[in-house]
């Protein structure tokens, strides 16, 4: 198949570096014209895409990527991947109007358009579709839709991109025995579903499953210190009964593009159409957020303890990015942790050896190296992820004092989250 993919980014480039070595001809398309001048030179950003992987399938010709248009011309699918940020609690949906447009304005009766940005439920059919037929002059069954979440789970060694089942549901039958075939080709294993919207409903099921655990298991961490209970250890005894429990560990917040904000697009969708509120997925956005000022608060009491005053201490902030060997820095929590802790007055270093140098830019605090001298220099070490990359080891032996967010360390010089 002739097919496109919309948006090169932490989604698009991966589906169609696969699509491509699955023996698809493929277009990326991105309106970046220097992220495209680099994909075309060879030059992955993408943890799940290494270079000489991209650099093979663009000298196959399997794939190209461009900055203009009118290469979309001729395409059996397109695959719509760009970005939906929240903006003031709104779902910003203008990536996926202006990109449908640009689609619909080469689309041909026959050819299929699959929207995986996420989304609310009723995005593909409310807003999709009447761009799509707007911009193309076709009426929706002349060409065909549907709606299939990306799954990705950058660094994740368990479970690869094309062997994490994938959701897909068409506006039609047509539509769904074409897309199916499509991700058929790609993916180890297809769901198909009823419709889009049980699609997107799918998604924000599985991101707010998660929000929601993740901000019980916060909350219970920031009471049981209090009740000289050590959460750690409850956890791992909770996680020995093999029905009815899954396993959520404690953490300084949650971030990265999908658990921040996917589940806030539920929320929005349900007051918009049914004026209630989703009680719960507002109050684990509500604790996720205030993570940071709890690990702050926690790193004031340790200083205090030591007779060190937060104010012009030297603190080491261990890790970034949002996620456990990622190089991701979006939404991290870690930025939220640095803002408060210079705003107090601390002198803060941040240490990531995941950290590209393309990113740099977006670090608030001075990226140092996660040395003997650094973690010694330092009144104190946070570690807020553990990546593989870190001498754990080293810190343990080092550090003065170390608050460590992710149960990694021990000793008398640690406290544990």
């Amino acid at each position: 198949m002739q097919v496109v993919v919309a948006g090169q980014g932490f989604v698009g480039l991966p589906l169609a570096v696969r699509a491509a070595e699955a023996g698809h001809r493929v277009t990326g398309y991105d309106v970046d014209a220097y992220r495209v001048q680099q994909l075309a030179a060879g030059h992955s950003f993408v943890q799940d895409v290494t270079s000489p992987r991209l650099r093979a399938v663009l000298d196959s010709g399997a794939y190209s990527a461009t900055a203009d248009a009118a290469e979309l011309d001729g395409f059996d699918i397109a695959v719509i991947t760009v970005p939906t940020p929240l903006r003031d609690g709104v779902p910003d949906l203008s990536y996926i109007e202006a990109c449908a447009r640009t689609v619909g304005e080469y689309l041909r009766a026959g050819a299929a358009v699959v929207l995986e940005s996420t989304t609310y439920p009723g995005c593909t059919e409310e807003l999709l579709l009447p761009v799509l037929e707007e911009s193309s002059g076709l009426r929706a069954g002349e060409f065909l839709a549907g709606f299939s979440p990306e799954r990705i789970a950058p660094g994740n060694v368990r479970f690869s991109f094309e062997g994490t089942p994938k959701v897909v549901s068409g506006i039609d039958a047509r539509s769904l025995d074409v897309i199916k075939a499509f991700y058929d080709s790609v993916f180890q294993t297809t769901v198909p579903v009823s419709g889009p919207k049980v699609a997107e409903m799918a998604k924000l099921l599985e991101n707010t499953f998660r929000l929601v655990n993740i901000s019980l298991v916060n909350e219970l961490a920031m009471l049981a210190k209090p009740l000289g209970i050590p959460i750690w250890e409850a956890i791992d005894a909770a996680a020995t009964k093999p029905f009815g429990f899954t396993r959520f560990t404690p953490g300084p917040g949650v971030g990265g593009h999908c658990l921040p904000v996917d589940p806030l697009f539920l929320s929005w969708k349900v007051e918009q159409e049914l004026k209630v509120p989703v009680r719960f997925v507002e109050l684990a956005a509500d604790v996720n957020r205030h993570m940071p000022d709890y690990v702050v608060q926690r790193v004031s009491d340790g200083l205090g303890s030591r007779g060190v005053p937060l104010k012009g201490s030297r603190i080491l902030l261990l890790g970034l990015t949002y996620k456990y060997n990622a190089i991701d820095l979006r939404n991290s929590p870690s930025a939220r942790v640095a803002e408060l802790l210079t705003g107090l007055g601390a002198e803060v270093r941040g240490a990531d050896p995941n950290v590209q140098m393309s990113d740099i830019g977006q670090l608030t605090v001075p990226l140092v190296e996660a040395s003997p001298e650094e973690v010694a220099a330092a009144d104190a070490v946070v570690l807020l992820m553990d990546h593989t990359r870190f001498d754990l080891g080293m810190v343990e032996e080092t550090a003065r004092y170390v608050l460590d967010c992710r149960h990694r360390l021990s000793g008398t010089n640690v406290e544990t989250l």
